[in-house]
């Protein structure tokens, strides 16, 4: 067997579905959008549904594809841990 079982690599392991993975783990995260008129940081699921405004200027700052979320040029993010 060329494979270990307990210690699967990582780009094997990141190809799977989530619930088939050796220890489950959802592909969504949260994460902290800086918009790119008003420079403020809004906390935006990267899988949200519908178009994401920001609280501030209500400038568009992403929309939805049917999977992770598109941001709109010059929006910078960092993702929450």
């Amino acid at each position: 067997m060329d494979q270990d079982l307990l210690r699967p690599q990582y780009e094997s392991e990141k190809r799977k579905h989530k619930l088939k993975r050796l220890i489950q783990a959802p592909n969504s995260y949260f994460m902290d959008v800086k918009c790119p008129q008003c420079s403020t940081n809004n906390t935006v699921f990267s899988h949200a549904r519908g178009i994401v405004t920001c609280i501030k200027c209500s400038s568009q700052l992403g929309r939805s594809t049917g999977g992770k979320l598109q941001l709109v040029l010059g929006a910078k993010y960092k993702t929450k841990k």
